[in-house]
Parts: structure tokens; C-alpha cells; sequence
């Protein structure tokens, strides 16, 4: 069996994949970033041949499937198959299959680490330090930076998937009140569900942890900054896509909003020229939320978990 590795280095070399090298004959495309380049190293190289394709962000198209005939899986090692033409792959008979809830805790994390900088100021606080102001200072407190409690503020959660469940129950543990925005409401939600409005009017924290979908699409744009408070902090950790970067910028700028933590962006490596790079009030980490060592071991195992069941004849976390 002939397998093809895209995107291998977006995972990091710290990680061993040898229980995947051991299906068979793996041939390592490095990233691939764009349809074109996809095509082109079909036509270059014996990889068209390949019956197993395992990526993460590169594009899978109609026009790949077909200049790869023999392919029969593709396994992707992210949660999110945006990059995949699922209904093409199921039309030529190719199972795709992604990992769910691998990162669930990490990103969490994240989101959270987020909002303790912004509340508290430790970056800043210890780069003060740092730079000797303490041992300068009158009194014993240097208070210099604002901080802010988390408990009794509303922290608003949209997307009640296994991420935006970890981060309600994270919320709640600091005290906050918790509430939910989600497509499907499912009994026993132990937070109260609110409409898009009323997220966007309370939430003094919300974070974003909802799918990039036609419904989700800029969720956040002019129009729902107006509606929050100026007060308020945004957090994405989910995708680029539900923020309208330039609305985001102008309401950062003018005071409109406090303060935005995002892992995310609409265009990743982040662009020259967006117009959030430098806002003193945007604090921005360049998609890392997935990423600590021990989430992306249990990704590669879970890979390998799914090409084996696939390979028994009963394929997992299928899309």
C-alpha cells in the first residue's frame, strides 16, 4: 500500500509516526498549500498512485481525486475537513476521516490564557518587572496595569460543541455566569441558552467556539459590535472566518470594544498588511491552540487508530 504524507511539518518532528510508516511504502509531499501546487506534484512525481493520503490543510479537490485514481482514504489530521471536497470523495467510493475532540482540552486552555492576560496584565506586568520598574518603585505593589476579576462577570459561549463545553465548565469553575449561543439545543445544558443578541449584549468574555458554516460566517462583524459592550473582550479560537477582521480593527481602535484574544485569522501565516497586527489591544497567538506535545501525540495515535479501523473494515470517525 502506497501512502501519502502532506503537511507533515505543521505537526512538528517531536512527534514519532512510526506506527503510521508501518502501513506501507509513505511517501512525504512536505506542505502543500494550494491546489495548483497539488497538481503539479501529481504530474511530477509517482504520488498519483498513492491509495492512502493523510493531510491537514492542503487542499483535497475534485481535480486531485481524480488525478489520484487509485486513492481509496484520506485521514486528516485536524478536526475541521474544510480543506476537503467531502461530497466528491464520497461519490468516487474514498472514506475521509478526521479526529474529533482530540484538542478539546488545549484549545480551552487557550481560550482561557487569553483572558487571564487580558484580565490580569502578566505579560506586561512581568516585563516590568523584567526591566527593573519594580526595584524603582515607592511602595511594595506596583499597580501599574489594570486587573480585573473573572468571578460574577458573564462569559458568553458561542458553539456548545465538546470545546464550548470545556470552556462553559472552565468559566464556571472561576465563578463566572455562564451563557449559551448554539445552533441545536440539547437538554441538559446546566447554562442558560440566549439568542445571538442576547450574547452579544451581555457577554462581558465571549468566545467563539462555533464551525465556520453559512451561519456562522462573520458572526462578528459592525453590526454585533455595536451591539456589545465597550467593556466586553472577544475571544477566537476557532476559526478565522466568523470575525470581519476590519470591523474587528475599528472597534478596537476607537474604544468600541476593550479587547480581543484570537488564535485565528482569515488569512494563516498572518498578512502583512492585516489590520489587526500591532493594536495594542489585540493580543494574537499564531494558531497554537491545538498544538501542546501531548495533544498532538494523542492526534497521531488517533490517525492511526482510524487507518487501522479502515483498514479492518470498519472505519471511525468517518466524514
Amino acid at each position: 500500500m502506497k501512502i501519502l504524507f502532506l503537511d507533515r511539518p505543521a505537526c512538528k518532528d517531536d512527534i514519532s509516526y512510526g506506527e503510521l510508516f508501518s502501513f506501507g511504502e509513505v511517501f512525504d509531499a512536505g506542505m502543500v498549500k494550494t491546489e495548483e501546487r497539488f497538481l503539479e506534484i501529481l504530474d511530477e512525481t509517482e504520488y498519483s498512485s498513492c491509495e492512502v493520503l493523510f493531510c491537514n490543510k492542503a487542499p483535497v479537490t475534485a481535480r486531485v481525486m481524480e488525478k489520484m485514481p487509485r486513492l481509496r482514504y484520506v485521514g486528516v489530521f485536524a478536526t475541521g475537513y474544510n480543506n476537503i471536497d467531502v461530497g466528491e470523495a464520497h461519490a468516487r467510493g474514498i472514506t475521509v476521516t478526521n479526529v474529533p475532540g482530540y484538542s478539546t482540552d488545549a484549545v480551552a486552555q487557550l481560550v482561557f490564557a487569553l483572558i487571564l492576560e487580558i484580565s490580569v496584565n502578566t505579560g506586561k506586568y512581568t516585563e516590568d518587572t523584567r526591566r527593573g520598574d519594580w526595584t524603582r518603585y515607592p511602595i511594595f505593589s506596583m499597580l501599574t496595569h489594570d486587573i480585573v476579576e473573572l468571578r460574577g462577570k458573564t462569559l458568553g459561549v458561542l458553539g456548545y460543541g465538546n470545546i464550548g463545553k470545556k470552556v462553559a465548565a472552565i468559566g464556571n469553575a472561576f465563578g463566572m455566569r455562564v451563557i449559551v449561543c448554539t445552533r441545536t439545543e440539547r437538554p441538559g445544558c446546566p447554562y442558560p441558552y440566549v439568542s445571538r443578541d442576547e450574547l452579544l449584549r451581555e457577554s462581558d468574555y465571549l468566545s467563539l467556539n462555533a464551525p465556520l458554516n453559512e451561519g456562522t460566517a462573520r458572526f462578528i462583524d459592525d453590526r454585533s459590535l455595536e451591539k456589545m459592550k465597550k467593556s466586553a473582550v472577544l475571544i477566537n479560537t476557532a476559526r478565522g472566518g466568523l470575525v470581519d477582521e476590519e470591523a474587528l480593527a475599528r472597534a478596537l481602535k476607537s474604544g468600541a470594544l476593550r479587547a480581543a484574544g484570537l488564535d485565528v485569522l482569515n488569512k494563516e501565516p498572518m498578512s502583512p498588511d492585516c489590520p489587526l497586527l500591532g493594536l495594542p489591544n489585540c493580543f494574537i497567538t499564531p494558531h497554537i491552540g491545538w498544538a501542546p506535545y501531548e495533544t498532538r501525540q494523542r492526534l497521531v495515535k488517533t490517525v492511526a487508530e482510524n487507518l487501522r479501523a479502515f483498514l479492518a473494515g470498519t472505519p471511525v470517525n468517518t466524514v
